[in-house]
């Protein structure tokens, strides 16, 4: 399955997987060597927490490497604003507290709730997606139904 990220977002993975295959792994590579020189490794708990580690940062090196591998770069400019689509910013009101909130819709990747920016996989981002201004949309998250209506759309989710 696709997954959806802007430039910016497939240089940091890149970065990132090859930060993971040079430096982290030679810092684990070492953590092994030093916990094997101080003898028994039946019962050495230094060794089974850097083997615990190492096995760690595989698993996050694959996951890294296939989602470059179902990457798909965006070009923000060809975001359409006539629908809350992944790359949008979308105004909502909370039609029960009437407080307004603004998102940007972006690939789980790339999700930073701190600063708006959701997932599309989200509860709140799978109810706002194909959702025009104007209209009304019911979210189900874990607290129950959000009501909110969306106010705007703009494109170009930076």
């Amino acid at each position: 399955m696709p997954v959806y990220l802007t430039e910016k977002a497939l240089k940091k993975l890149k970065a990132d997987i090859h930060h993971a295959r040079t430096v982290e792994r030679k810092r684990i590579s070492n953590e092994i060597a030093e916990a094997r020189s101080h003898g028994d490794l039946s019962e050495n708990a230094e060794y089974d927490a850097a083997k615990e580690a190492q096995g760690k940062l595989e698993a996050r090196i694959a996951q890294m490497e296939n989602t470059l591998a179902e990457a798909r770069v965006l070009d923000e400019d060809d975001v359409d604003a006539s629908k809350a689509r992944i790359l949008s910013t979308v105004r909502f009101r909370n039609s029960r507290t009437g407080k307004e909130k603004v998102v940007t819709l972006v690939s789980a990747p790339e999700a930073d709730i701190s600063n708006g920016r959701i997932p599309i996989t989200s509860p709140i981002g799978k109810g706002l997606l194909g959702k025009g201004v104007g209209e009304e949309a019911i979210i189900h998250v874990p607290a129950g139904e959000l009501h909110v209506k969306i106010l705007e759309i703009t494109r170009n989710g930076q």
